[in-house]
Formats: C-alpha cells, structure tokens, sequence
C-alpha cells in the first residue's frame, strides 16, 4: 500500500514542483538579465532555457521540447499550450501504476499468476502512457505545413517503430519492419527455449553423473554430457544473434525514417537537365592528341531550366 501512495503522489506533485520552481525562478532571472548584459558575456544556461520556453519568451528546438517531455512527462504539452492534456497524462498514468502496484500485492498474498500478468499489463499500459506523451508532444510541436521535417521522422521512428515511415508517406515500408520485428522475435524466442531445454538437460545430467540425483533428463542417456552442452551453447549463441538482429533492425528503422525524410527535400523535378552527347576535342585542349590531330569524346552538361 505505500508503494501506491507514494507512486500517486509523486505523479501528483512532479508537475506542481516543476511548475512551482519555473515562476521562482525566472522572476529572479528577469530582474538580473539587464544587469548581467552590461557586465559579463550573456551565456544561456539550459535551465533558464527550458523555463523561458514555458513562459513563452524564447522557443526551443524540438530536440529540447522532447527531452523535457521526456525528463518532465508534459512539458511538451505545456509548451505547445495544450495545457487540458497533462491531467489526462498524468491521471491516466497513476491509474495504470496504481492498478500495477494493487495487482501486485495480491500476488503476493494469493500466489495466483492471474494478478501477476494483470501487474505486468498495468505497468505495461502507464509505459505506453508516457510514451504517448512523447509522440503527442513531437507532432503538436509547430511546423509548416506539408514538410516532412527529418528530426520528427527520427524521434517518431525512435518512440515508435514505423511512425516515422507514415509520416515520410512510406506506408508499405511498416509491414517490412514489423515483419522484421516479428521474425527476429520469433528466432529469439525459439532458440531461448531450446537453450532452457538442453541447458536444463546438461544440468540435470552432471547431477545425475555425480550422484547427487536420480532423476534423469528427458533425453535418458540418448545424448552425452558433452553433446548437451554442444547444444546448449549453440542455442545461446544463436539467441544472443537474434538479440543482434533485433537491434539492428530497429537501428535501420530510425536510419531509413531519417535519410529518406532528407531526401524528400530534394529537387527531382522536370526543371533538372541531364544530358550526355559525342562531341569533338580541339587541338588546343590538353586533353587532345599529341599531333594536333582533333579528338573524339563524351560532352556531359547538368543544368537548370
């Protein structure tokens, strides 16, 4: 029970301490600002940063807006003016931490798994909270309208796999991520459960060789101590590559979301000529013949209409 008192009052006081500290803070920092221009070299420390962009004096990059969402959940709301949203995010996710913690102490009275996966459910849905927080925050952020803005096509596809692809317009790119996803899971999860097995299996058999059980695996002799551990040490390795393969595809994700947001911007209009014809070298050029003889070449011109 104190875990969730204490859980539901630091989601209550968080944004009342930040908010609290930002008016002390910058009532002072108005007063000295003038002085401290006439005297010393003017350095903008983030902090002050962080709280002039609340106030609406000075406008930060997205960068900043979605690391203050992510030290402070809100702050992106709050800087984008939606100020109605921070007692959803925050309500809903003392909620979910509250129905977690609950769960959780009536598995450990009970025993029964049924709370236990209730727990990881509830602790589950106040993550996709704070992770909605962060989305939410980047695509309120003000941008111009129909640009595809490459650092939001990066922390979209960070947060999110595929969100970035959509905003590019990429859609048949999500399935091939999500397919990717799935696929390195699902070798992940198959070569974890034949490393459990055999590594069960080795463990059981060394027991058993020492006396100290007369159990036998489920292999009953049909395989020796050192092919189980063969297999349990493939099975491992090929488990920590799936692992590899998971993050790799992920890395592309971000990379794909990023580079093809940059893309966008270019100019691959009708306006651009490329064009590639014979032509002949004079004598005079450097690169004609030695005997002052005209030579035969290739003319390559890019213009711009």
């Amino acid at each position: 029970m104190r875990e969730v008192v204490i859980s539901i009052l630091l989601c209550i006081l968080m944004p009342v301490v930040a908010y609290t500290q930002i008016y002390t803070q910058s009532t002072g920092a108005e007063q000295t600002e003038n002085a401290e221009e006439s005297t010393t070299p003017k350095v903008k420390e983030p902090r002050k940063s962080f709280i002039k962009g609340l106030r609406g004096i000075d406008s930060l990059s997205i960068k900043k807006v979605t690391l203050g969402s992510m030290i402070v959940p809100g702050y992106a709301q709050a800087y984008n003016r939606q100020y109605w949203k921070i007692p959803v995010i925050y309500g809903t996710g003392a909620a979910f931490i509250y129905g977690g913690s609950h769960s959780k102490s009536l598995y450990n009275k009970t025993g029964k798994s049924k709370y236990k996966t209730q727990s990881n459910f509830y602790y589950a849905g106040a993550g996709l909270v704070y992770l909605s927080g962060l989305i939410d925050g980047i695509a309120s952020y003000k941008t111009p309208k129909d640009e595809i803005i490459p650092i939001k096509s990066t922390l979209y596809s960070t947060f999110l796999p595929g969100l970035g692809q959509a905003y590019n317009g990429d859609y048949w790119k999500i399935p091939v991520i999500y397919g990717g996803f799935a696929f390195t899971g699902y070798w992940l999860s198959l070569n974890n459960m034949q490393y459990t097995r055999f590594r069960n299996a080795y463990n059981i058999e060394v027991a058993y060789s020492k006396g100290e059980t007369d159990t036998r695996s489920e292999f009953n002799g049909r395989l020796s101590e050192a092919s189980l551990k063969n297999y349990r040490d493939n099975f491992r390795r090929q488990r920590d590559y799936a692992v590899l393969w998971i993050v790799l595809v992920y890395a592309v994700n971000i990379i794909d979301a990023t580079v093809w947001a940059h893309l966008s911007s270019f100019d691959v209009s009708e306006d651009l000529a490329f064009k590639l014809s014979p032509t002949i070298i004079s004598p005079s050029n450097l690169y004609a013949q030695k005997n002052n003889m005209p030579a035969i070449g290739l003319n390559l011109s890019i213009s711009l209409k």
